[in-house]
């Protein structure tokens, strides 16, 4: 259906229903449910959406159930596939965009073994948005401490770093280590964070806890987790001095294994 035909349906001007769209303009609850309706969503999606239509005024949403789980999860997925630029700080863990199915097998040792299949699939299945024509930019900040932790075993961890490092010579994907030693507070040392930026809407910021999550897009809420990821460009290690103790790291894991 066009944008003209929508409106027409819904007895408004077309430029109205593609501001909603593209975010630019936030519609009331009640111009949703007949949006809805005028597309023919139904049911739980329908229910699912009102209610984030009827959150939307709130300066965060919080969600209190196992990180994963749908809807987290589906929202999480199109934020990834329809930004432009993905920071990720993940101080202990290697993101999940850049890990292997091994690594996050590991992780994943709290799900019901009919589950862990799926959710590997799910998450290996992310990444291929880092290798499509139009995909977003990644900056992956970790902390040194999480190379050497070895999740799953040393030889799990050894091809985890060294898919890491070949990510890391995709031209969209940048990887910085920080340095461990530190003798000052810096971001990394206050949690993960994933910031989204988009070609149109404003930028949102996910938090990941083990057993809640959070999105945040309150303009102030964003714009310290923008200042975050410029200080954290400063104390961390460059491009080819973190691919260097990604491979030095690796080697530490194949000698153990």
């Amino acid at each position: 259906m066009t944008v003209r035909a929508l409106a027409r349906r819904l007895g408004i001007a077309h430029v109205r229903v593609a501001r909603y769209e593209s975010g630019t303009s936030v519609p009331a609850a009640d111009e949703v449910a007949g949006y809805l309706t005028a597309a023919g969503v139904k049911g739980g999606e329908r229910e699912r959406i009102l209610r984030l239509a009827r959150e939307v005024g709130e300066p965060s949403w919080l969600t209190c159930r196992v990180p994963g789980v749908r809807p987290e999860l589906t929202t999480l997925i199109e934020f990834e596939r329809t930004a432009t630029e993905i920071t990720n700080l993940s101080p202990m863990l290697i993101p999940g965009l850049l890990q292997t199915a091994d690594y996050a097998r590991a992780l994943m040792t709290d799900l019901p073994p009919g589950e862990v299949e799926k959710r590997v699939m799910l998450r290996v299945g992310r990444r291929d948005v880092l290798t499509r024509g139009d995909a977003p930019r990644l900056t992956a900040f970790v902390l040194e401490a999480a190379l050497r932790e070895p999740i799953g075993g040393p030889g799990v961890m050894a091809e985890q770093l060294r898919f890491v490092a070949e990510m890391a010579r995709r031209p969209n994907v940048e990887v910085r280590v920080l340095p461990s030693g530190a003798r000052s507070l810096h971001a990394g040392h206050a949690g993960p964070f994933v910031l989204f930026e988009f070609p149109k809407a404003a930028p949102i910021v996910h938090l990941e806890h083990y057993s809640s999550a959070a999105f945040l897009y309150g303009a102030r809420d964003v714009q310290a987790y923008q200042q975050a990821r410029d200080n954290l460009r400063t104390v961390a290690m460059s491009q080819p001095e973190s691919l260097q103790v990604l491979g030095m790291c690796a080697e530490e894991m194949e000698k153990r294994e």
